[in-house]
């Protein structure tokens, strides 16, 4: 009798810890993903205030491309906005997303501005934080291109290295790691990264000998 009922006892002990570790489980994804949509919420905002300045700048001095800018940032926005209850997006959209942001660019820049795109086709419907390398352009024209007076080349790759998705934004500049930390886009990345993939994804800016900056994000690739 005794052994029955020390069996029972322990029977409800490990059913009262399995629910309690299944409910601080159930919170812990609430959590994140609270943390998650908090930080997507922020994004939009910052995002249309920088692209809303860029057409400012065209206005007065050339307001043909002003009105294209227009038309771009309408683009804009319904791409990144027709699904901003979700936390990801498939690499082919954010690079449509990316591209029509950098012909916006373009018009205030001009030929100031070039870039080049690598991106491995295969690649194009696995899914990645939205608005993960639009952040990353953001911050390269704004702490690189933006710096230097002559041809800024701003080069983006998305390729598969071995069990992950490599995504590098390369522009030129020197690492100025004050002012990229004060900045909502990067910091705001980083958190994302870090609570959407339970610390698999990597996240780094590094100076390069030939006087460019490379941002990289490591992202399992499953």
């Amino acid at each position: 009798m005794s052994i029955w009922l020390l069996a029972y006892h322990l029977y409800q002990y490990a059913q009262r810890e399995i629910k309690v570790t299944q409910e601080n489980a159930r919170l812990a994804v609430i959590s994140r993903d609270a943390q998650l949509n908090s930080l997507a919420a922020q994004l939009n905002p910052h995002f249309l205030f920088n692209s809303l300045n860029n057409i400012k700048a065209l206005i007065v001095e050339n307001p043909k491309s002003a009105r294209r800018g227009i038309d771009l940032l309408s683009e804009l926005l319904r791409n990144s906005l027709y699904n901003h209850d979700s936390m990801s997006i498939s690499i082919r959209q954010e690079m449509d997303l990316v591209r029509d942001y950098l012909e916006l660019e373009k018009l205030r820049f001009e030929e100031r501005l070039q870039y080049g795109i690598e991106a491995d086709n295969e690649l194009d419907e696995q899914l990645i934080p939205r608005l993960s390398i639009q952040t990353l352009v953001e911050n390269a024209i704004k702490h690189g291109v933006i710096q230097v007076k002559d041809i800024a080349l701003v080069t983006i790759k998305v390729l598969r290295e071995n069990n992950f998705i490599k995504i590098t934004v390369q522009n030129p500049g020197r690492l100025d790691s004050f002012r990229l930390a004060g900045g909502i886009g990067l910091k705001n990345l980083k958190e994302r990264l870090r609570l959407q993939f339970n610390g698999e994804a990597e996240f780094d800016i590094t100076d390069q000998q030939n006087g460019f900056i490379m941002a990289t994000i490591l992202i399992p690739h499953k």
